[in-house]
C-alpha cells in the first residue's frame, strides 16, 4: 500500500473545471484520489512533478492522463542510459544553405514534458533540465532560449534500488515540488482491474476541462488563499525541524511549501489554508529532498509531524 494512503482527504464537490479533471483522473487511476489531488496542487503551484514506484503501477498512466485532461502541449522523452543532453534541450547544427548554425529545438520546447523513467539516464543528462526547471529556459552555445510559460516537467523514476538506476542529483530533486508514490491497489480496485482490464488506454479518450487560460486563472486565484500567523508558524516549525535531524529544506523548499499548501487548500474550496493542509502536503514536498527516495522520505517526514506539535 501507498504511505499516501496513511492520509486522507475531503472530496472536491463543486462541478469546477478542476473538479471535473479530478473526477476524469480517478477513472484511469483508481483508488489514488490522495496522489491525483497532489499532482494538480504541485501543477496549480507552478511546480514540477515526481512520480517514484515499483514498474507497473501507473506511474506513466497518471503522467499521461494528466497531460492529456490539462489541455495543455505534452512531449513525452523515454530516458535510457545513452539518451544525450541535445537529445532533450536542443542542439545547434550547421546548415550549408544558411551557412549558419541554427538551433533545432528539442522535446524541452512543450508545456508539459513526460520524463519516463528519469533516474535511467546518467547525470549529464539529467542535469540538462536543472536550469529549464527552475528558470525555464535553456542556455544552447551562450545564446538562452525561452520556454512556454506554462512549462512544467512531470518525471517518473523507478526505486533506485533497481538495476540500471542513476540517483539524481540533490539539485535536481529540489527542483521537484513534490515527489509521491502510487503503490499498489488495495483487493477491491485490483479485482476491477482484473475484471474490467487495463485503463490506459482511456488517456486517448479524456477530455480537457480546463486549457491553458482557465488554468492560469486557477493558479492565480490559489495563490491568493490566506495563511494565517499560527499556519506560518507551524510551516517554519517543521522547516526548522528538517534542519536539525539531518538534511534540511532549503529556503526555497520552503517557499514551495506556503505555494503548495495555497493550492492544496484551493482544491478543497477554502479560502485559507489549515494546518491540516500543511500536515497532508508535508510528505510529499519534504521525503524526496531529505533522502533521496520518496519512499524512505516519506517515513522520514511522518516521524518529524510526529515531533512537531499542531496548532
Amino acid at each position: 500500500m501507498s504511505l499516501l494512503a496513511q492520509r486522507t482527504v475531503s472530496p472536491i464537490t463543486d462541478q469546477t473545471p478542476l473538479a471535473l479533471v479530478k473526477a476524469q483522473l480517478e477513472t484511469v487511476l483508481l483508488g489514488k484520489s490522495q496522489q491525483i489531488t497532489l499532482a494538480l496542487s504541485c501543477i496549480l503551484a507552478r511546480g514540477h512533478l515526481l512520480i517514484e514506484d515499483v514498474p507497473g503501477v501507473g506511474k506513466t498512466t497518471l503522467a499521461h492522463a494528466l497531460g492529456a485532461s490539462l489541455g495543455l502541449d505534452w512531449k513525452r522523452v523515454q530516458f535510457t542510459s545513452d539518451l544525450l543532453p541535445a537529445d532533450v534541450v536542443g542542439i545547434s547544427i550547421y546548415t550549408s544553405e544558411s551557412q549558419q548554425f541554427e538551433f533545432k529545438p528539442g522535446p524541452v520546447f512543450t508545456q508539459i514534458l513526460l520524463a519516463d523513467e528519469i533516474n535511467r539516464a546518467p547525470a549529464k543528462t539529467q542535469s540538462a533540465l536543472l536550469e529549464a526547471m527552475e528558470e525555464r529556459q535553456v542556455t544552447i552555445d551562450g545564446e538562452t532560449h525561452r520556454l512556454d510559460e506554462q512549462f512544467f516537467v512531470i518525471a517518473t523514476q523507478n526505486p533506485n534500488d533497481q538495476l540500471g538506476a542513476f540517483m539524481l542529483p540533490e539539485s535536481q530533486l529540489d527542483r521537484f515540488l513534490i515527489g509521491i508514490d502510487i503503490g499498489y491497489p488495495d483487493a477491491a480496485t485490483e479485482r476491477e482491474l482484473l475484471e474490467n482490464g487495463d485503463r490506459r488506454a482511456r488517456t486517448s479518450q479524456l477530455s480537457a476541462p480546463l486549457g491553458a487560460k482557465a488554468l492560469n486563472e486557477c493558479i492565480e486565484a490559489s495563490q491568493q488563499l490566506h495563511i494565517s500567523s499560527p499556519v506560518f508558524d507551524y510551516i517554519q516549525a517543521l522547516i526548522l525541524a528538517t534542519r536539525n535531524d539531518g538534511v534540511g529544506l532549503s529556503p526555497r523548499a520552503g517557499l514551495a511549501m506556503v505555494r503548495l499548501c495555497r493550492s492544496y487548500a484551493y482544491l478543497h474550496d477554502r479560502s485559507h489554508v489549515l494546518p491540516e493542509d500543511v500536515r497532508d502536503i508535508f510528505p510529499a514536498l519534504a521525503g524526496h529532498r531529505m533522502t533521496g527516495s520518496v519512499k524512505s522520505g516519506y517515513k522520514k517526514a511522518y516521524e518529524i509531524l510526529d515531533k512537531v506539535p499542531m496548532p
